[in-house]
């Protein structure tokens, strides 16, 4: 750990004002903030797409109670949950399915829930593209060190902490923020990232609200952490490995 700690301050000095060595570092850094910003959208997709029987959705409903408000099975909830899963990876073209609601035929979906649910779809369908090009570039400007003859031993794992401990920093504020008051938070949220009020439902008259509980998002948010989290770390013990090893390894002329 000592011997660490001196090689990183004397690459620290080597650093300062040698133009190479700081455009290795930028460039590595680069790289790691995009490797993480790809786990964190691949953590979106795995919570919510991971699971193609959607059993965490049904042990939601189930805590929440959600059939009661409904006046709707269980096997009927589940089947509007699929069909909604689907329209927002793009598998079908509209908002729209007939059942049993209230001992009546209907659709589960109106007008409201479709214009919103349009745009939640257009963001989620966005991230997942964001995270394809991050996750091309990320692999680019490591190829570019590696062509480079970098010692990439070193520069990822010392670029990954970096980012990670800057990450860690945001988190914490984040989640103290949503501990001390979700709703205000989440109410944040949407104001960011949706140009309309469409998102306020009222569950007096709104089916799809009474489905999706604040709680529901509430624990989404959390189980979304909780796999964030563990990727972190995962990738983290693969670099603590690799600097201690010969991968990536290669004498600087």
């Amino acid at each position: 750990m000592a011997d660490d700690v001196r090689a990183g301050l004397r690459t620290s000095k080597g650093t300062k004002g040698n133009p190479s060595a700081i455009v290795t570092e930028m460039t590595a850094s680069a790289a790691m903030l995009l490797l993480i910003l790809v786990m964190l959208l691949t953590s979106f997709w795995l919570v919510i797409y991971g699971d193609p029987e959607y059993r965490f959705y049904e042990k939601e409903y189930r805590k929440y109670n959600v059939t009661d408000p409904l006046g709707m099975e269980l096997e009927d909830v589940m089947e509007v949950t699929d069909y909604m899963m689907d329209y927002l990876i793009g598998r079908e073209e509209e908002l729209s399915i007939v059942t049993e609601v209230d001992g009546r035929s209907q659709d589960f979906f109106n007008e409201q829930d479709r214009l919103h649910m349009a745009d939640v779809r257009n963001l989620f369908l966005g991230g997942l593209k964001i995270r394809n090009v991050c996750a091309v570039i990320a692999v680019l400007l490591t190829a570019g060190l590696m062509i480079r003859r970098e010692d990439c031993k070193r520069v990822l794992p010392k670029a990954y902490t970096r980012a990670v401990v800057i990450l860690f920093g945001v988190i914490v504020l984040l989640g103290i923020a949503f501990t001390v008051d979700f709703t205000r938070c989440f109410t944040i949220f949407h104001q960011i990232f949706f140009t309309n009020d469409l998102w306020m439902f009222d569950p007096s008259e709104d089916y799809m609200i009474r489905m999706l509980p604040e709680g529901f998002f509430a624990d989404m948010a959390a189980r979304i952490t909780a796999v964030f989290v563990g990727m972190l770390l995962f990738v983290w013990g693969i670099f603590f490995f690799i600097s201690r090893g010969k991968i990536f390894h290669k004498e600087r002329k």
